[in-house]
């Protein structure tokens, strides 16, 4: 089993005419976990406009808290009272930043996860710093680091990561095009 954060990964299409109660479930959902040991956090991500999928994430400390609520009676309570809720649910479960990337077998090179997240980071950092440099410059440099980490962390995994590898899907997705060398052309002789 895996002593390090798990995070499971549901998406939900809302059933026709359903949203609100969608809605509701999935924050009931929410509040429900909060009330297991090792819960971490969880989300609800909201489609993009012309889309009908939630996405919801569940993080707890390690594989073992995740199955003793992914197994507990009242998960399976909350589940069977939103059945009819959705359509084609799908879940897999991923360890660490890899999660922000997809599965195992779409995640993009390295190279590009650090790339989407650099671009996320950069401008919220920047932002956060020149709003709050009055109230921070007058402050040692451990308490400064802490305050700046404590406020940006919750905001880059929540929203803006997720955001970056929304807007740069298409290219985090691409694959290189590779050029067959060309054949010599035939001599004549």
């Amino acid at each position: 089993m895996s002593t390090s954060p798990v995070t499971l990964m549901v998406a939900r299409r809302v059933a026709n005419g359903r949203f609100q109660d969608l809605i509701a479930w999935l924050r009931e959902g929410e509040q429900l976990a909060t009330d297991f040991p090792g819960y971490l956090g969880s989300g609800v991500l909201a489609p993009p406009p012309g889309d009908d999928e939630f996405q919801i994430i569940f993080r707890f400390a390690d594989e073992q808290t995740l199955h003793a609520w992914e197994h507990s009676a009242s998960r399976s309570a909350w589940l069977g009272r939103g059945s009819d809720l959705f359509a084609h649910p799908m879940e897999h479960r991923v360890s660490g930043i890899e999660g922000w990337f997809g599965t195992v077998d779409q995640r993009p090179p390295r190279w590009k996860q650090a790339v989407a997240i650099w671009l996320a980071f950069f401008p919220v950092s920047l932002l956060f710093n020149f709003v709050l440099e009055p109230l921070l410059s007058e402050m040692a440099l451990l308490p400064r680091v802490f305050i700046s980490t404590l406020c940006l962390t919750p905001l880059m995994v929540y929203f803006f990561i997720p955001l970056s590898t929304r807007l740069l899907a298409n290219w985090l997705n691409s694959t290189p095009v590779r050029r067959l060398p060309t054949e010599p052309a035939p001599q004549n002789h």
